[in-house]
């Protein structure tokens, strides 16, 4: 190749090179995203904002390991790992798209000719061709086509970054909520048993009573009806305890039955966390981040696919090492550089559509993006809203029991005295063992509306977290290793 032709070519390469970095299919920036977000909740609190692990706030050593297992072990939360994994391989391949092809080729061919001896000789030769080489090709980003595959797909992997995390809120504010209903159903069966003995304790009362002519036979049968009603209320909560443990352990990657904890007190409600503003969910939810990053993923794919519609190039260059025996291959060589310019004409609008398509996909994903703002937003409202009128409720209920209790207690002396029949004193009674058990459920309740909002304030602790399957396929690479080392007789190498 002459000189001249050399000087053609490397100022064509800059050219086309230059092309390339003046991609002109870039998404249009999206610099405001509030969607109209109101700029302060309808209730707020003045503490600092603290996106760390909530759970640890309700002191319960064994809550706290609960919740790490199955961070480690849940299967939704290792089928995100496993998703991401994917999308992180998937954003390799497009990557490689950067880099030119290299490949090796290698040939053998045997031919043999002859004829029949109709024109004066008789007989066949075989010719034997070897080759070894190398092909190397490369298309040019002429459009930034491949510049926004690759955009997209690392967006995509980001996206499902944010979803192992929000994947991990939701298991961890689930396995609280499960433990909280275990502590709650052996709260419930610890009251009834109480009530089972205080209700005995009145029938003893009443038969003697009867015996000696005090009581009628309809008191000993209301009250006898009472105990009956209470032995009635313990095993359907035993029942959902052990439903509960079955989930908690589900939870936590285990099989059914094969999970228990210790029974603990309902612990005390943390102060009011601090809120921040609405716009702060955009960071600190990783659902929101999630549609964020898939939305712009999906206006880098609309950029893919209208530079799909315009001609590529692509360069390719082969040089081969030819002979008719192998041990003289390296006698003989070719080589070849070639340039092509492919285009669309008529594709049936086949990529007409795909923009359509993308555009589509884009108008999808902007609504879903405001949809889980939205959502965010309207979760953190609906938990503030719940726990502050559950506090004034079991305020209430407490009110109302002692009221009871009172009612209770009253009925009870002037029964006793002769003065009223037993209807009252039985009506009260359940009264106040009815609201016994709903206080409970109510106290319950509150902790559960704080782990909902909790939740729902997101957080950056999940940034922490990595891939169990990961460390686990490093730990056993590792151990291999050190078991070949140890099998030596020579020392093993430092650093391992």
């Amino acid at each position: 190749m002459s000189l001249t032709k050399l000087k053609l070519t490397a100022i064509c390469m800059l050219a086309v090179f230059g092309l390339s970095a003046c991609s002109p299919f870039r998404p249009d920036p999206r610099p405001d995203l509030t969607l109209g977000v109101p700029p302060q909740y309808e209730l707020y609190s003045s503490e600092s904002r603290k996106p760390g692990k909530w759970w640890e706030g309700f002191h319960n050593e064994e809550l706290n390991r609960l919740v790490e297992e199955a961070l480690d072990a849940n299967f939704d939360v290792r089928v995100a790992w496993a998703k991401l994994r994917q999308l992180r391989a998937t954003a390799m391949k497009t990557e490689s798209d950067l880099y030119p092809k290299l490949d090796g080729k290698g040939t053998y061919k045997n031919s043999r000719s002859g004829n029949d001896g109709t024109e004066g000789s008789k007989g066949s030769t075989s010719t034997d061709s070897h080759q070894l080489g190398l092909a190397a090709s490369y298309e040019i980003d002429l459009w930034g086509k491949v510049e926004a595959k690759i955009a997209s797909g690392e967006l995509d992997y980001y996206a499902s970054r944010e979803e192992v995390n929000s994947a991990a809120m939701t298991v961890a504010s689930e396995v609280v909520k499960r433990w909280l209903e275990i502590q709650l159903q052996r709260k419930k069966k610890e009251i009834y048993q109480k009530q089972l003995e205080s209700n005995e304790t009145y029938l003893e009362l009443i038969e003697l009573r009867f015996r000696n002519s005090l009581s009628t036979a309809l008191d000993v049968f209301q009250q006898r009806e009472t105990v009956a009603r209470t032995k009635a209320l313990i095993p359907p909560v035993e029942s959902k305890e052990q439903l509960k443990l079955h989930e908690l352990a589900y939870l936590l990657g285990r099989p059914a039955g094969s999970l228990d904890i210790a029974t603990a007190d309902f612990p005390e409600l943390p102060n009011l966390p601090g809120l921040g503003i609405p716009l702060d969910l955009m960071a600190m939810r990783p659902d929101v981040r999630a549609a964020g990053l898939k939305l712009q993923s999906a206006d880098w794919a609309v950029s893919a696919a209208r530079a799909d519609r315009l001609p590529s190039m692509t360069l390719s260059a082969e040089a081969m090492l030819s002979s008719a025996q192998l041990a003289n291959i390296f006698s003989g060589w070719l080589t070849s550089l070639t340039s092509s310019i492919t285009g669309p004409i008529f594709d049936g609008y086949q990529r007409k559509a795909e923009v359509e398509r993308t555009r589509a996909v884009v108008d999808e994903r902007m609504l879903n993006y405001k949809d889980t703002v939205y959502t965010a937003f309207k979760e953190v409202q609906d938990a503030l809203v719940q726990e502050k009128w559950q506090h004034e409720y079991i305020a209430a209920r407490k009110k109302q029991l002692e009221a009871t209790q009172l009612n209770f207690d009253e009925a009870g002396s002037r029964y006793l005295q002769g003065l009223v029949d037993y209807l009252p004193v039985i009506s009260a009674l359940v009264s106040v063992h009815d609201l016994e058990i709903n206080i409970a459920q109510d106290e319950a309740d509150l902790l559960t509306y704080r782990v909902s909002l909790y939740r729902a304030l997101g957080g950056t602790w999940t940034d922490g977290l990595e891939d169990g399957a990961e460390l686990k396929t490093e730990v056993d690479e590792s151990e291999v290793v050190t078991q070949k080392i140890e099998k030596q007789s020579v020392p093993a190498p430092e650093g391992i």
